[in-house]
């Protein structure tokens, strides 16, 4: 072949790649609301840097009628790029050739960005949009599976791992994204299931739409699957772009500090009055955290699910933070099985990748009931003690009203090596609410008093100004500073540097077996 047939060649190659499975199939992406491949990696990675790796790479099934079926690239577009100027490896699969299925060449092509990711400690992110496994080259397709949840698996912890679902992802597909670090969906064109409709429709008879199903709202506020949900693509992937801006790009580097105009001495008089005095009455912490962070700005993942309690990315003096907050606005803040576990995950991804833990406490204790126990919150509420306990990040909690209980042990309390523990003067700190502890503390003294109402609400009185405030546990060491809100901002900014050469350890050990 001459040179210049060579490059002809390369230029033929060149567009049908850039043609994935044809105009006519991109029409019919376009026409379902989706990009393809190639737009959807134009709009992630920075403008000119994506460089592609195995654009030419051809599945091996001679069978089935697929000899003359050969697309460059296999169904999925893999390579390297940057994303605010930092490294990234990133693979999206391309529904318009063979509806995406993964094939052996189509797995070997992902794994070996996944192995380059490992080697030089760059962020993962995965574009699904994938009719499963394909059928035509049988175990080979269920190997190339196993052979990327291998590396989903040694990856985790190491480098950031995001999946953003923009299709289907069905079977066997599903578990990668899984053991991924977030998950991204979007409304009404993507979904995710272990067996389809038909499938349920046959073995249980329940009628079950694939949107009821795994669509983005099922498994962003039912199952807790996804983590973020976006209205198209484009708004998925700039969502995919936010939370990058937040993660350092492996396990040995700190997060990306971003300067802001928010000044750090700027104080927050609005605590005052967001926070309520009553134990009892609701507020939107939400509306605490913004008043803190750093242009008012949160990212918070899992935003559907478990309502109870609040887990965010946000900056502070210019440094990320990841966020925990219990949020008195839905079930009092209390902890259930859920949030337990919502949190506990957060809580292991920024220890993870060193982000510093902030932790907002105004809990009434952990949810009671049949159901709850029976479906095992005390080894689903373990799950989030042994998080706090494991993790080495600067962690700082903050008491807003009340911490009653074993909740108070286990939201990040000095006990379990919280670095600094605050608490507003108007804060509760105490095994049980004042109004519950009488009835057993006071309990002979109310039945043999004559005005039960007044001697009961004196004896409230008494235990709060002698139990239900952050005095006594500030005199045990156990709450580092009561501080007025308005100064809230300026010492976590004080905290959040003091502690950012922080170094603390755990046993040396193989791994540790958290209760699963």
């Amino acid at each position: 072949m001459t040179e210049p047939d060579k490059f002809q060649r390369l230029s033929e190659l060149d567009a049908r790649a850039a043609l994935g499975g044809g105009q006519a199939r991109i029409d019919k992406q376009h026409a379902l609301g989706k990009l393809t491949a190639r737009e959807r990696l134009e709009l992630l990675m920075d403008p000119g840097s994506f460089v592609e790796i195995g654009r030419f790479v051809t599945h091996r099934a001679s069978d089935f009628g697929m000899q003359e079926q050969h697309f460059p690239g296999d169904g999925v577009v893999t390579g390297q790029g940057t994303i605010d100027g930092r490294n990234v490896f990133v693979f999206a699969q391309d529904f318009t050739v063979f509806g995406g299925s993964l094939g052996a060449a189509h797995a070997q092509k992902i794994t070996k960005i996944m192995d380059h990711a490992l080697r030089v400690g760059a962020p993962i992110i995965g574009l699904n949009d994938s009719g499963g496994a394909r059928i035509q080259e049988g175990v080979e397709s269920l190997g190339g599976y196993a052979d990327i949840f291998l590396r989903n698996t040694l990856a985790s912890g190491v480098v950031p791992q995001i999946s953003a679902i923009l299709g289907p992802c069905a079977g066997g597909a599903v578990y990668s994204p899984a053991i991924t670090d977030f998950v991204f969906m979007v409304e009404n064109t993507s979904y995710m299931f272990i067996t389809g409709p038909d499938v349920i429709r046959t073995v249980t008879h329940e009628e079950v739409s694939k949107e009821d199903l795994g669509g983005a709202h099922t498994h962003a506020a039912t199952s807790g699957v996804c983590h973020f949900t976006a209205t198209d693509d484009a708004a998925c992937i700039a969502r995919v772009r936010e939370l990058m801006g937040f993660l350092p790009s492996n396990n040995t580097e700190d997060p990306p500090r971003r300067a802001s105009s928010d000044p750090v001495e700027r104080e927050t008089p609005e605590l005052e009055r967001l926070v309520p005095n009553e134990s009892n009455k609701p507020y939107d912490m939400l509306d605490v955290l913004r008043a803190v962070v750093d242009d008012r700005h949160l990212l918070e993942a899992h935003e559907a699910f478990a309502r109870n309690i609040l887990t965010c990315f946000a900056r502070i003096g210019g440094r990320p933070v990841g966020i925990v907050a219990n949020q008195p606005a839905v079930l009092a803040g209390v902890l259930d099985i859920d949030a337990s576990i919502k949190a506990a995950r957060f809580v292991r991804f920024c220890d993870c990748f060193n982000i510093p833990l902030l932790t907002f406490v105004d809990v009434p204790g952990f949810l009671p009931g049949v159901e709850q126990e029976h479906r095992g919150i005390i080894s689903h509420g373990a799950k989030l003690l042994y998080a706090y306990c494991e993790a080495t990040v600067p962690k700082l909690t903050v008491i807003t009203r009340k911490a009653y209980g074993g909740a108070y042990d286990v939201m990040s309390s000095k006990h379990i090596r919280a670095d600094v523990n605050l608490a507003f003067p108007s804060a509760e700190i105490a095994v049980m609410g004042p109004d519950g502890a009488v009835n057993i503390v006071y309990q002979k003294q109310i039945a043999e008093a004559v005005d039960k109402t007044a001697a009961r609400a004196e004896f409230v009185e008494e235990y709060r100004n002698r139990f239900a405030n952050p005095f006594q546990a500030a005199e045990l060491g156990f709450i580092d500073e009561v501080i007025e809100p308005r100064l809230l901002r300026k010492r976590l900014c004080m905290y959040l540097s003091l502690f950012a050469t922080k170094r603390d350890r755990n046993p040396p050990r193989k791994h540790g077996n958290i209760p699963l």
